[in-house]
């Protein structure tokens, strides 16, 4: 099991060539998305008959340090100089550009990821949520997401962050051990982590607080350490990963000593444990809030809902009454602010096949522990359930899932062998 990090419905999404250009966008640009959203608009092989939650991700892509186990789109900013100008007027205009696809939607969550966003000035990330509240209609109890590296913590930066409407953190500490943290590349001790931790409490009553396990020869107790310290801070939430070799990484090309599979999972039973008996409930694959406390940025990514993405790199999934699209922009920084100026951010575009449409949504849905109830398929995808019957079948002959009327739901077995699980229904 690889876990995956990581963020009301309109009835209609339309544009017009009355609709006015924003200021600064080339004015080909923006007519050829507003040509495209209508293209989008016109019948095709689903039905959608309303269309789901809207979130926006904003990524910012640089960092002090790549980390030997990151596969994320993160650029070492080296003496931690960054064009913060240049790449704040790309977002904006990127913005501009992608507003026909989404007109008159509102949005209910927002994610600030990288990278290390916390490197991001005072005054910038106040000019960035500016130019998003400016744009874009807001839901009134709006989530707004930024992740944060303990080693780029500033208490009065922060306080600034919040004021300019950051409601969420989420911190990025993986371990509380100094030997850990350095086997890790990170670029703070444990010292800074517990500081970084009492600012965010100081600051935020919502954050998040992301640990890792299965370290370079971690020991069971220093898991559970790692885990107690985490817990003493009271964090709303927790996401909890095990490390994983991802490809093109450091440590894939040298891979460091890792606990064995009766280790890891020997941590994993220490931190269902712990985690329950503190309250905190064990909702997807790698998270667990208090009560009312779940990422709802990511529990739109996991219900298949809708995501505008802008930044390096940044994915989108758009739907409309007909299909479903998605969209990547390009990765590196210079040349994705290039393309913005040429009025073309979008590096690949498709449209999701019905042949793909129920792996997709089961590749995320089957990610929540509590299940999901039928009825969201048809109303995500435009199909009917019975396009995925056989796989639904086989997969609950095998005891992995359970079914009725009511709810979808991964069985304990099926969540041990997820990606087994998900891959049932590719094709379907």
């Amino acid at each position: 099991m690889i876990p995956i990090k990581v963020v009301g419905a309109g009835s209609s999404n339309t544009a017009s060539n009355a609709t006015p250009k924003p200021a600064d966008v080339p004015a080909g640009s923006y007519a050829g998305a507003a040509g495209a959203a209508l293209n989008y608009l016109q019948p095709g092989a689903l039905n959608l008959t309303a269309l789901p939650p809207l979130s926006l991700y904003i990524h910012f892509p640089w960092c002090v340090r790549k980390c030997p186990y990151c596969d994320f789109n993160s650029h070492e900013a080296q003496d931690r100089a960054f064009p913060e100008d240049e790449y704040l007027a790309a977002l904006r205009t990127d913005l501009e550009m992608a507003l026909p696809l989404i007109w008159g939607r509102k949005i209910h969550t927002i994610f600030i990821g990288g990278g290390t966003p916390s490197l991001m000035s005072a005054a910038g990330l106040d000019r960035l949520m500016s130019d998003v509240r400016t744009l874009l209609p807001m839901d009134a109890d709006i989530e707004i997401t930024m992740e944060a590296n303990p080693g780029t913590f500033e208490a009065e930066k922060f306080k600034s962050y919040r004021a300019s409407g950051i409601n969420r953190l989420s911190i990025g500490i993986q371990s509380f051990n100094a030997g850990h943290l350095k086997a890790l590349g990170r670029i703070h001790d444990g010292g800074e982590a517990r500081r970084a931790v009492e600012i965010a409490q100081s600051t935020f009553d919502n954050f998040n607080l992301d640990l890792m396990y299965a370290l370079p020869s971690q020991t069971l107790e220093q898991a559970r350490t790692d885990i107690e310290t985490a817990i003493s801070f009271k964090p709303p939430h927790l996401s909890l990963y095990h490390l994983t070799m991802e490809p093109n990484t450091v440590f894939a090309k040298y891979p460091p000593a890792l606990p064995d599979d009766d280790a890891s999972a020997d941590m994993q039973d220490m931190i269902a444990e712990l985690t329950a008996s503190h309250g905190y409930g064990h909702y997807e694959v790698s998270a667990y809030a208090q009560p009312g406390r779940q990422a709802r940025h990511n529990l739109n990514y996991w219900t298949f809902g809708d995501y505008i993405g802008i930044g390096a790199g940044a994915h989108s999934k758009i739907s409309f009454p007909h299909r479903i699209l998605r969209q990547a922009r390009y990765k590196q920084p210079k040349t994705y602010m290039e393309q913005v100026k040429a009025g073309n951010p979008v590096h690949e575009e498709r449209e999701i096949s019905r042949a793909d449409m129920g792996f997709e949504f089961m590749l995320n849905t089957l990610r929540l522990r509590g299940g999901f109830p039928p009825q969201l398929f048809p109303e995500r995808t435009g199909l009917q359930i019975n396009a995925i019957d056989k796989a639904l079948n086989e997969a609950e002959a095998k005891g992995l899932l359970v079914r009725d009327h009511l709810l979808i739901k991964p069985t304990e077995l099926g969540q041990r062998f997820l990606n087994d699980l998900q891959e049932m229904f590719l094709g379907e």
